[in-house]
């Protein structure tokens, strides 16, 4: 008898097992994309509103057209300053608006209040809301803002004064305001 040899394929089969993990792998990959799409969907909505803060930041700013002060007895006891919005901001509540007044040995901090608005040419009378960019307001400031109120907190010749005004959306405007160095015989000036 003759003895032959059998070849042995190897197959490869599919079992159960195999499909059970390969669809085990299909779920895990799908809940893995769906958490990325999310977290992606979350950062946008995160990275929009940043953005929209930001820019808020940069360009809703109010303006400083003028500034003067009112004189008696040489020295400078009130300051007007005329105001609108910067180009591209959006409308500007200035009962909302924060002033810091930084003068040589002193630091006073308030909020604009309605008593010391008072609108030039609006559209909106009524409101203290910087609407149009040729809204044109008028705020002004005591010496109770930018001092104690005491006559020594008066601004005299040659002082320098800051003036930061920082909106709701936290925009912030320095001004640089001098006193001229002589005051006699006036009763009011440019600073």
């Amino acid at each position: 008898m003759k003895q032959t040899k059998t070849k042995t394929v190897d197959r490869g089969q599919v079992g159960i097992g195999t499909l059970i993990v390969f669809i085990a792998m299909v779920l895990v990959a799908a809940i893995a994309a769906g958490v990325l799409i999310n977290t992606a969907g979350l950062l946008q909505t995160q990275a929009e509103a940043t953005g929209e803060e930001t820019q808020q930041q940069v360009s809703d700013r109010i303006q400083v057209q003028s500034a003067t002060g009112d004189v008696t007895d040489d020295a400078v006891t009130d300051v007007t300053i005329t105001v609108t919005k910067s180009p591209g901001a959006d409308d500007i509540d200035l009962e909302e608006v924060t002033f810091e007044f930084v003068t040589d040995d002193d630091v006073q901090t308030g909020v604009v209040e309605e008593g010391m608005i008072d609108f030039i040419t609006a559209d909106n009378e009524d409101e203290d809301v910087i609407t149009d960019q040729s809204d044109r307001y008028q705020i002004s400031f005591s010496n109770d803002e930018f001092g104690d109120g005491a006559e020594e907190d008066n601004l005299d010749p040659g002082d320098n004064v800051q003036l930061t005004l920082t909106t709701a959306a936290g925009a912030s405007t320095i001004e640089e305001l001098r006193v001229p160095d002589s005051l006699v015989d006036r009763s009011a000036v440019s600073l």
